[in-house]
């Protein structure tokens, strides 16, 4: 599919909020569903609702599903509509991109693996440390398992959960697996990756250092929220490597990547992580983020309110607001279970 930048966005039904599977083209947002029905009923096709359902399903997890052919046949449905008709019931199949609200291209990730890959972040902590990098560092392109079930999207507001005092950001590059493997080989891991967006892994800092101190985790320095978009770059519209990156809060930069690529790329991270067990479409690998790419390397941190803008040019601008503490404060217990003081 080429030349397609892929998302997923909400609509308003009389049964309340939809979300539905888009393509970005020249300012406005095609549902690729419905473009499908029309293709089908142009060309004549038996049961074109169905037929759209079956190879152009209307969210990105199913669109993977279907491998290659169900991407070619978003990409014809695409190219065949012109103008903007309207839906056997009415249904609007083009819209402004300001009349729709952004979800993350991939609300429901089937996995997370968020990996440790640019040196000069990972050189940065060991200092922090005071000690060197791990040699085992350069054995392999570590990762942890996130959780994929907490999943935001451009606009939404950043979650800060009461329990920490030190809540920061990671600005990542994510690959989206687009095609099943194991062990699959570096030279042929590219192909298995269907597309590129902008991530950024909220950490709450504080909770994640107790939690690294006893050689666990990171866990709920992390689990609480991931934040994807606004857009999936397909793989051939990829630029082959990672564009400048730029932190923006409250319109000042914090940070620019300087084009800084990571030492781990991607192919072998994917192929790293097929070793011995199975990837699917729609499994999500974030890249880390690269030195001064969060708050941490900078001991610099957001507050409540804050506008956080990571630019990363062709991948578009992913934009949130950060919010209020909110939920239980508490993370230290006493044996029985009771909160510790």
């Amino acid at each position: 599919m080429a030349a397609v930048k892929l998302v997923t966005f909400e609509v308003a039904t009389p049964l309340g909020p939809v979300e539905r599977l888009g393509a970005l083209r020249g300012g406005r947002i095609v549902d690729l569903n419905l473009a499908a029905e029309f293709l089908y009923k142009a060309e004549d096709r038996a049961r074109p609702a169905e037929r759209a359902a079956f190879f152009v399903p209307p969210d990105l997890l199913g669109l993977l599903d279907g491998g290659d052919e169900a991407l070619g046949e978003a990409r014809r449905a695409l190219d065949a509509l012109t103008g903007e008709p309207a839906g056997p019931n009415g249904e609007r199949v083009v819209w402004g991109e300001g009349e729709v609200r952004l979800k993350a291209p991939l609300p429901r990730p089937r996995s997370l693996r968020d990996f440790f890959a640019f040196e000069d972040h990972a050189k940065a902590g060991a200092a922090r440390r005071k000690e060197p990098l791990q040699k085992e560092w350069y054995d392999q392109p570590v990762f942890y398992k996130g959780n994929p079930r907490e999943v935001y999207g451009p606009g939404d507001e950043l979650v800060w959960p009461a329990f920490t005092r030190r809540l920061d950001f990671e600005f990542e590059i994510a690959a989206v697996v687009g095609r099943p493997g194991r062990d699959v080989a570096v030279e042929n891991a590219a192909r298995h990756i269907a597309g590129y967006t902008i991530m950024n892994d909220c950490s709450a800092r504080d909770v994640q250092k107790n939690e690294m101190v006893c050689r666990m985790g990171p866990a709920k320095g992390k689990d609480f929220a991931t934040v994807l978009g606004p857009w999936l770059v397909t793989a051939d519209e990829w630029p082959g490597k990672i564009p400048e990156l730029k932190v923006r809060v409250n319109g000042t930069e914090w940070s620019r990547s300087d084009g800084v690529q990571p030492y781990w790329g991607f192919p072998v991270m994917l192929s790293h992580a097929s070793q011995g067990e199975t990837l699917l479409p729609g499994d999500l690998l974030g890249s880390g983020t690269y030195h001064k790419g969060c708050g941490l390397d900078q001991d610099r941190w957001l507050k409540p309110g804050d506008v956080l803008e990571l630019d990363a040019g062709p991948l578009g601008v992913l934009t949130n607001k950060v919010g209020a503490p909110r939920g239980a404060a508490h993370l230290k217990y006493n044996r029985d279970g009771s909160y510790a003081s």
